[in-house]
Parts: structure tokens; C-alpha cells; sequence
């Protein structure tokens, strides 16, 4: 292994940064990127019409870092940054890191070591990791815990579909967890929606790269630091576009459609979503905000009663939503199943994070969050 690279694996990765009013937090990202042990980088900002000093900031780094290239373009949303930032990128892996966020410093190192460990680029599509999560407690300090999902995928073996390392989907997309082989992405046509802002553009990507493949390598360690303002951002984004998650969940489901996805884990963790993105609309806008009661109709007519009352995740409020925009009767038992389920989530929560952050997540998911 070299002294400048120790992971010994020298394939170039990608790194696009779309970014748009991110002066407050854009150079301590960058510089956590810039640490990497991994050195072999090619770091595209996609500059999203910034009006702040995001473009000035992306720069300065440039300047001092050939690495760096900075691509100015008028503001467009998060999935068209992502898309010019992938079209420009000339690496072997592709990563997304967004500019409010940071990268322990051996992010890339322990991901291409992962997939190394599957048979390197030849054999895997997607390789992905788990995370970290940060918050501000009630004195402003910093909270951290493990994402919800570490220590729960463990395929049979690596490569592996996306049914048996089924807890990626059933939780927040963390897309940026990971590195995707760039020929992959571009043969199998995978890119973000083009839609205004943030838009939840990264749930169709999430469901697109896992479900065309069956090239998964997947590591334990945390790979980032994601930043997260409060435990109830899903609410809030609803209450200021209704219809986002609803919409963004019918893409993901015309992928799984498109690729003829049959397995009933994956059907399951997208039925889990599907319900829970239903209950966050309503919460965050209610059923008489424009377009809500014909969108919930549509997309609650895409699943299966059998699909949805059997899923132990989804809430005594989720089933009787479904059964009521349905007009199914919905079958007695499934309030216990939910419990058991509760108290396994419960468990595991306290056990990764501890008691106080478990009690304060369940009281933040009224509505049926993925957190």
C-alpha cells in the first residue's frame, strides 16, 4: 500500500457537490472531502445559482486544490445538479456528498475496500455504508448516533440483490452513503428527477440504482455525517409542498414496475414507505390541501391489501388509511403485530443509541416517519 493512498486501490471516484446557499457550511465540507485518505479524487461543485458566497467559497478550494472544479448553472433544483454533476464526472465511482455535510476521512478508502473485498469494480454496481446522524440538542451541542439500519444488513453474501439487504429501503435514502460505478449509472440510464428544489429527488434514485442491479457490497463502518436541522423535517417539507412525497413515491414505484421487481421484501419496504409518506402528508397538509385526496387515491391503489396489512411497520393509522381510501375492511390482529414490531424497534434503538435519544425519537413519530 502507498504512504499517499493506504487503501492501495487507485480508481478515481467522483464526488459531485450540488449546491446552492450553502456558504455557512460548503468549506468545512469541502475540507473534510479534501482529508480524504483515499486520494485519488475528482471533486465536481455543481454550482445551482447561488445568490450567497457559495461560488466565491467552491473557489478558493479550487484554487488551492486541483482536484476541485467548480460548474456554474442557473438554479434548477437538487436532481439536475446531481445529473450535471454525474455528466461531467470522469471517475470509475460516482458519490454525492451534499454541502451541509461532512466525511469521516476514510469515507472512500473503507468503501472501495468493501467493494475490493466483493470483487472490486469488475463485480459490484453500488457500494454503500452506513452513517452517521446529527442533531442540536435542547443547549445547541451536537448529538450523534448511528443511522437506522447499521448492523441490520447482512446479505448471505457479497454481491448481493437488493431483497437481502432490504433495511436500505426501508429507511431514509441515505444515497449519499455510497459510491456508484459511473458505467453502471449511465448504461442502465439511472438519473435523479429533475424537479424544483430538494423535492425528494433522491427516493427514485435510492429505488433505481438497488433495484437494476445485483452487484450490492455493503460495510458496517460510517462512511458520513449527515446533518439533520430537527427529527421532523419530512412533516415540515410536506406542509410546504403537500404533494412531494406522494409523487416521489409513484416514481419510485414506476421503477420497481419498469425493472419487474417481484420480491415480496422489496414490495413490502416500498408498501412500508408508500403508507408512511400518506400519513406525512396528511399531517403536514391535510387531506383538503389541493391535489392530496386524488394523489392518496392513486397511490394507495397501487399496493396489494395483502402487501400492506402484512407489513408489521406500518401502523394501526396506516392501515386504517389504507382501508379507508381502499374501501376495504381491514382485518383484525394487525395492532399486535405493530407492537411487536414497536418494541423491536425500540430495542434496537436503545441498544445502538441509548435510552434518551430513543424516547425522544418515538415521540417525534406521530405520523409514521422513517427516521
Amino acid at each position: 500500500m502507498s504512504a499517499i493512498n493506504p487503501s492501495g486501490n487507485h480508481e478515481l471516484v467522483s464526488v459531485v457537490i450540488p449546491i446552492y446557499n450553502a456558504e455557512g457550511t460548503l468549506d468545512e465540507c469541502l475540507a473534510s472531502i479534501e482529508a480524504q485518505t483515499h486520494r485519488e479524487l475528482e471533486v465536481v461543485c455543481v454550482n445551482d445559482g447561488s445568490t450567497d458566497a457559495s461560488a466565491r467559497i467552491a473557489r478558493e478550494h479550487a484554487a488551492r486544490d486541483g482536484r476541485i472544479v467548480v460548474v456554474d448553472k442557473p438554479n434548477e433544483g437538487y436532481g439536475a445538479s446531481c445529473n450535471r454533476g454525474v455528466a461531467t464526472a470522469r471517475g470509475t465511482w460516482v458519490a454525492i456528498v451534499e454541502p451541509d455535510d461532512v466525511l469521516p476521512e476514510t469515507a472512500y478508502e473503507d468503501l472501495l475496500a468493501c467493494a475490493d473485498a466483493a470483487g472490486g469494480s469488475a463485480a459490484v454496481d453500488v457500494v454503500r455504508g452506513a452513517y452517521w446522524r446529527t442533531f442540536p440538542d435542547e443547549r445547541g451541542n451536537e448529538v450523534r448516533v448511528s443511522c437506522p439500519y447499521r448492523g441490520r444488513v447482512r446479505p448471505r453474501r457479497q454481491p448481493f440483490a437488493v431483497g437481502d439487504g432490504v433495511e436500505l429501503l426501508r429507511h431514509h435514502p441515505a444515497i449519499w452513503a455510497g459510491c456508484y460505478r459511473r458505467s453502471y449509472l449511465v448504461e442502465q440510464g439511472i438519473r435523479f428527477p429533475e424537479v424544483p428544489g430538494a423535492g425528494w429527488a433522491d427516493n427514485p434514485f435510492l429505488v433505481e440504482t438497488l433495484c437494476r442491479t445485483h452487484r450490492i457490497a455493503y460495510t458496517d463502518d460510517c462512511v458520513y455525517v449527515y446533518r439533520e436541522r430537527d427529527l421532523r423535517e419530512a412533516e415540515s417539507l410536506a406542509g410546504r409542498a403537500p404533494t412531494t412525497p406522494l409523487e416521489r413515491w409513484n416514481d419510485m414505484m414506476d421503477v420497481v414496475e419498469f425493472a419487474g421487481v417481484t420480491d415480496r421484501r422489496v414490495l413490502s419496504a416500498l408498501a412500508l414507505r408508500g403508507v408512511n409518506y400518506a400519513l406525512i402528508t396528511l399531517e403536514g397538509a391535510g387531506e383538503d390541501a389541493p391535489g392530496v385526496r386524488e394523489l392518496l387515491e392513486r397511490s394507495m391503489g397501487r399496493l396489494e391489501p395483502e402487501l400492506v396489512f402484512s407489513e408489521p411497520g406500518i401502523s394501526s393509522a396506516g392501515r386504517a388509511l389504507y382501508a379507508r381510501v381502499r374501501g376495504v375492511d381491514e382485518p383484525r390482529g394487525g395492532g399486535l403485530a405493530h407492537l411487536a414490531y414497536l418494541v423491536r424497534e425500540g430495542l434496537y434503538r436503545v441498544r445502538t443509541n441509548g435510552l434518551g435519544f430513543s424516547v425522544r425519537t418515538a415521540l417525534s413519530r406521530r405520523g409514521g416517519r422513517l427516521v
